[in-house]
């Protein structure tokens, strides 16, 4: 009998991924797709990628909708997460793939959202050390942003190991549905279009201080993460280009080894030939990241660039991968690592 995933935030970007996603899924049906401004619409009316969902209404994203659910995935704005899982079961699993848990430092949590803080659950990267257990055992688990992701697999390793400092550089970009769907004068076509810009810079960004959290937890290391974040004319994508001091003597194919024996084994996260550098492109569909390492002798510096898909490895593949484990299933079912190119 198959298992009953609803979602909360269907309407969005991430929510519209987590559903396509899950018709492929060999163990799920699709439960209650709930949504916020959008409830009492047709899916098909806001997600007509979706065919064999087109008919299902969008429901109000309460807690009698999705209480009966093997795994509830709430793709929420940030902040609106915590009132709705007080109203639903106690054992139920949760995947939640805003922010509102992930972080364990209450003053972190209060500085960088301005709002009460309510609390921390299993943070679930799974390819970082140790969680992946965390998470099979977990029936909450606080699903990673896209931005710390991309960072944290691109470092953890590096820092982990001591073949670079844990005061780290990242300048990242990313597609325009990293924003969300909610209309914004920066996102229309005539602003995007040709151009990039940096935004949300000089440490302000909330995903500072969820790189840090993570990279310092995987590698025991005090970290900090000076990030400044730019918006890239794509839908979709992120390019982390991550630089810090060398320890002395590392070479280049010291950092590659590295990230060679922590990832060797994982599906979802590549480390390209020598060479070859990540290109948004590649991983455009699929829950994958792929890695390329370089060191800088004149100037003492590693460079590690990560590419990734910010809707799939970066939010609704990753949360799915999550659920998986939650639930006892293959670690991959529904998901590839393959990417759409052109």
């Amino acid at each position: 009998m198959p298992l009953t995933a609803s979602v909360a935030g269907a309407s969005g970007y991430a929510g519209g991924e987590l559903l396509r996603l899950l018709l492929g899924h060999p163990d799920f049906e699709v439960g209650a797709v709930a949504a916020g401004s959008k409830a009492g619409r047709r899916l098909g009316e806001v997600h007509p990628q979706l065919p064999a969902l087109a008919d299902r209404a969008l429901v109000a994203a309460e807690p009698d909708a999705l209480r009966d659910a093997d795994v509830v995935f709430l793709a929420l704005p940030h902040g609106e997460s915590a009132g709705l899982v007080r109203a639903l079961p106690a054992d139920q699993r949760i995947v939640d793939l805003g922010a509102d848990f992930r972080l364990e430092d209450e003053s972190a949590w209060k500085a960088f959202y301005n709002d009460s803080y309510a609390g921390h659950w299993v943070y679930g990267m799974p390819e970082l050390p140790g969680v992946r257990a965390q998470v099979a055992e977990a029936t909450r688990v606080a699903n990673p942003g896209c931005y710390p992701t991309a960072v944290s697999l691109a470092l953890a390793p590096l820092l982990a190991e001591g073949l670079i400092d844990s005061v780290i550089s990242v300048v990242a970009a990313s597609g325009t549905s990293g924003a969300g769907r909610s209309p914004s004068e920066t996102l229309l076509a005539s602003q995007v279009m040709g151009s990039m810009s940096a935004y949300k810079v000089g440490g302000v960004h909330q995903h500072t201080p969820e790189m840090e959290e993570a990279l310092g937890h995987a590698s025991g290391a005090s970290v900090r993460v000076s990030f400044t974040p730019l918006l890239a004319p794509m839908p979709r994508g992120i390019l982390a280009a991550c630089s810090a001091d060398l320890a002395e003597g590392v070479t280049t194919d010291d950092l590659r080894e590295c990230l060679h024996a922590a990832y060797a084994g994982e599906r979802f996260v590549h480390l390209l030939p020598a060479g070859q550098w990540p290109q948004t492109s590649s991983t455009l569909g699929g829950n994958a990241v792929h890695l390329q390492a370089a060191a800088d002798p004149r100037v003492g510096r590693a460079v590690v660039v990560a590419a990734l898909d910010n809707l799939i490895k970066g939010a609704a593949g990753q949360a799915l991968q999550n659920a998986n484990l939650m639930l006892g299933l293959a670690e991959s079912a529904g998901l590839t690592d393959v990417g759409v190119a052109p």
